[in-house]
Parts: structure tokens; sequence; C-alpha cells
């Protein structure tokens, strides 16, 4: 590798993999595609079998069924060594007695590579992490950051076509995290390699990725882009985990292509009818909803409710409101910042577009998922 060229990633192919544990089932039957040269993220909360599926593509766990193909191989039955896949972790797990400098080196001296050579490849990724100046320090004289650099030059000084990162930036703080995340898309254009990233953190997945596979329960509930997950999430759950949202919930009835559900002795109504059968849910972002004085003017074909305002938060940009109906239930809402503000107690009503209701099979998911 030489400053300046890039290699072109590789394309991986996940093929129905399960992972079982005894009788507890980690993954069930996970497929996607991952094109040559992307960026994609798994997001998911703790548990969901995104961290399981990267292990599986690493090698350092053994499927339990399917198949993984990195390029034109099968890498299901290679051991890890063996799959020329670079690796970051979390916690850095860099060699204490070595420096810098030969932390970068190590892989390359197992591969065989001659001195000067290696020695080339090491200057030029550790000037691409912006550290050539520290080949001489030890790990234990580095900050968090600048150790999680070390740990992607050595993890891209092989010139991998894949490179996997299980949460590196978890432990960093949010500045510093933010910094790096910039610093990786960087890397990663200037590489051209495919990276898989896992994350829980749903604003890095969004910085981040080209697309983004959202992990539930050993499942994906929808891979897609930052926006389409956004602005069309496929399930409930997905609604709710990427940014905030308003949900209703209760009966329902279909009627003139709209479905409506009560809430507080009011209904909140979405375009079209139930794709498939059962409890139904409508989720508003909230962005879409307009807080104003009770009986305030608003366009046609919207949604109308009233409540009191139970939390205001300045958050320099704009506003945003917690709205308590009668019932309990809260709306949130996302405004530009106004000369009066609305104040804790004040009644008010709240309003959308019907077209912004998102209609969604009620999943049982909850804020919390």
């Amino acid at each position: 590798m030489t400053a300046g060229t890039s290699t072109r990633g590789a394309a991986i192919d996940i093929r129905s993999i399960r992972k079982r544990y005894g009788s507890f089932v980690a993954l069930d039957e996970v497929s996607m595609r991952i094109e040559a040269g992307e960026f994609m993220t798994f997001l998911g909360p703790s548990g969901s079998g995104k961290t399981t599926t990267l292990n599986l593509i690493a090698g350092f766990t053994d499927l339990s069924g399917g198949d993984i193909r990195v390029g034109d191989r099968s890498v299901g039955g290679l051991p890890a060594h063996k799959r020329n896949i670079g690796v970051v972790f979390q916690h850095y797990a860099l060699f204490p007695h070595m420096t810098v400098f030969k932390n970068v080196t190590y892989p390359l001296k197992l591969r065989g590579v001659p001195k000067t050579e290696r020695e080339r490849r090491a200057r030029h990724a550790l000037e691409m992490v912006r550290l050539e100046d520290f080949v001489h320090r030890y790990p234990s004289e580095l900050s968090g950051g600048q150790q999680q650099r070390v740990a992607l030059a050595r993890a891209v000084v092989f010139d991998p076509p894949l490179l996997l990162m299980d949460e590196p930036l978890g432990a960093l703080d949010k500045k510093l995290r933010e910094w790096l995340q910039l610093e990786i898309k960087r890397i990663h254009r200037e590489l051209g390699s495919t990276f898989v990233y896992v994350t829980h953190d749903q604003e890095e997945a969004l910085v981040l990725s080209d697309r983004i596979a959202v992990f539930n329960r050993g499942r994906i509930e929808q891979i897609g882009t930052g926006h389409e997950l956004y602005t069309d999430p496929a399930t409930l759950f997905v609604g709710r985990f990427i940014g905030e949202s308003s949900v209703f919930k209760g009966p329902h009835e279909s009627s003139d292509g709209e479905t409506a559900i009560e809430v507080a002795g009011v209904k909140v109504a979405a375009r079209g009818r139930p794709a498939t059968p059962g409890p139904q849910a409508i989720l508003v972002r909230p962005e879409k909803i307009t807080v104003t004085k009770p009986g305030g003017e608003a366009p046609e074909q919207v949604n109308r409710l009233r409540g009191r305002v139970s939390e205001c938060l300045y958050l320099g940009a704009g506003t945003k409101y917690e709205v308590r109906l009668p019932d309990g239930t809260v709306i949130l809402s996302r405004m530009p910042v106004a000369e009066r503000p609305f104040a804790i107690g004040d009644e008010v009503d709240v309003f959308w577009p019907i077209d912004d209701s998102k209609l969604l099979a009620d999943d049982g998911s909850t804020d919390s998922a």
C-alpha cells in the first residue's frame, strides 16, 4: 500500500447463518449482502445479535448453520488467522511491551513482510491516523483516543479487503468519539476497504454508515440508509430505536383509505390500511408535530390533540416539548425557538399532517427496547 492508493474492498454474502448456544438461539436465519467498499453498520440493543454476527465473519465463533462468503470464497470453515481480515476492538488490545511502531508492524512481521517494507507500510499507516510523531511511545504513554488510533493503524497496515470494528469508540468521551467518527470516515474513503462496524449508538450509526442493519432478538428488522430507516421504518421497533417518536396504540378502524386509533377520546389517523392483521400503532416524528395555543390556526387534514406542556427543553437551534394528554399519553415535539415559548403547565394544542403519521403493526416494542 502506498500513499494515495486505495484497495478494493471485498463483498460479503451472509447466507442464512445461525448461531446456537445450547437451547439459546443467538442468531436465527440472518442473511444480507454487503457490497465491496461499503461502510455497513450493525445496530441494535445489547443481545440483539450484532456482535455475534461480527464474530462469525471474523472467525472468532463457529457457525451453527449457513455460510459466509468474503469475496469469492467461503470462509465458514476457515480459522480467523487465515481470513485476511482486519479487526479493531473496543479495548484496543495493544501489546504493552511494544512501542507504537512495533505494535503496527507486528501483523506484517507475522506475514513475513521484509523489514524495509514493514517500516514503510507502518509509517504510512501511522500517517493515516495522524500519529507519525508517536512511533517510540508505549501504549501506557498514550491517551485512550491515541491508543484506539494505533489499533486502527495496526488493523489496516496489511491492506485488508475487509475491516471489522466492534464498538471501537465506546470507551471514549463524547467529543473525542465524534472527532474519531470523522477520522474513521476519512480513512474508509482513503482505503476503499469494506468496513463493518458494530454499535448500539444510533447517532454514531447515522454519521458513519452507507447502510445500517438493525438487529433485534437474533434477527434483522431492516437494512437501509439512515434516511430510509428514519423516514420509512419497516417495523415499530426500528421506528422507536432510530430517533425519537410519539407512538399511539389502541383499537383501530379503517375506512376511506385511512386507519384511525383513538387517543384521549380523539381519533388519530394515518393514510392506508394495515399491511398485516392484528394490533396497530401510529408513529410520528417530533419535528412533524407543531405546538400551538388552544384553538390556534392549523392547516386542513391534520391530527389535533389537546394537552398540557409537561417538559420544555431549550436545545439551542430549537425547543423540545413534551405534551401530556388527559389519558397520560406523552407527545414529543421539536420546534424552532419562538420569541414566546410555551411553559410547563400551559394548555396547548398539538397538530401534525395526516400524511406524516406512519402506520405500523404493533410488535410490542417499547422505548426501552
